[in-house]
């Protein structure tokens, strides 16, 4: 299927101080590529029908109202295709693998989103009525500060985790075995997150895990689909990302911070992975709201 040819590695804005990130916004179409990423995923959609929604091997069109969950490193995406009513409504919710670790999980109470985490790993469509259950709580996520905020989430988790008809949507699951799992490429992206503001050359980093230039760009071709400059760049444009939406700073200032040398190359990465400007970015997504 050719919309399968090209899946996007996607680095989220959402930091590793965070602990959910709230996308929420109005729009006429869906343009981001098929995506994954090792954050969960809760995706609520109004007034989309006609839209095609894409989890692992599953694809379908969906109804007015959509809620899905998906887990870490499931390839998914929205594409318009036969939705012709415009101002789609929108809200993305992303939180870490590890936000909540096993220890957590393993209490009594706790079981019911421990089990519907286990079962992410397919897609999780839940029905229409619990979409429109937790519809209007869901809407007030954008507008909820602090504890309220994170407690909120956890609340909406639970009662999904207990709610009926939730449907399992791709017939495979994605291998464990993922980038982050590697010795080599943990030391890899704690280095980048550690020096992603300054240059990086292919020479120090290939020497810090014991490589030749051509293994080391061969070797994280293989493991993320990208070549370590496309990878670097990946980091760079998730924390300018994140900066465009929370920090009162100039675009040269977040370019310059994010290790880019000059705003036209800045402007030239960030279009080429967001589809859109860097002020274009922050003023669409001007209604997210994170936990730090």
């Amino acid at each position: 299927m050719d919309i399968l040819k090209k899946v996007h590695r996607e680095i989220t804005p959402l930091s590793p101080e965070d602990s959910f990130l709230v996308f929420d916004r109005v729009k006429d179409d869906f343009d981001f590529p098929i995506h994954f990423h090792p954050e969960y995923e809760l995706n609520f959609i109004s007034n989309g029908k006609g839209v095609k929604r894409v989890v692992g091997d599953n694809i379908e069109e969906i109804n007015d109202l959509e809620l899905v969950l998906v887990g870490p490193n499931l390839h998914h995406g929205w594409l318009t295709h036969n939705c012709e009513g415009g101002d789609i409504h929108e809200i993305t919710i992303q939180f870490h693998q590890y936000l909540f670790n096993d220890e957590f999980l393993s209490r009594r109470i706790m079981k019911p989103i421990k089990d519907m985490f286990d079962r992410s790993i397919h897609g999780i469509l839940f029905s229409e009525k619990a979409a429109s259950d937790v519809k209007s709580r869901i809407l007030k996520l954008s507008r909820t500060d602090g504890m309220d905020y994170f407690l909120e989430i956890v609340s909406i988790l639970y009662d999904l985790a207990n709610s009926r008809n939730q449907r399992l949507l791709s017939s495979y699951t994605v291998n464990r075995e993922n980038f982050e799992n590697s010795d080599k490429i943990k030391t890899v992206y704690e280095y980048v997150q550690e020096n992603f503001s300054s240059k990086i050359t292919l020479s120090e980093i290939s020497e810090l895990v014991n490589m030749s230039n051509v293994s080391f760009n061969r070797f994280m071709k293989k493991r993320t689909g990208k070549t370590f400059v496309e990878y670097v760049n990946d980091v760079r444009i998730g924390y300018a990302s994140m900066w465009l939406l929370e920090k009162d700073r100039s675009i040269s200032e977040i370019a310059f911070n994010c290790g880019f040398n000059n705003i036209a190359n800045f402007n030239r990465v960030f279009k080429k992975m967001k589809n859109c400007t860097p002020s274009q970015y922050k003023s669409e997504f001007s209604g997210i709201k994170r936990i730090l």
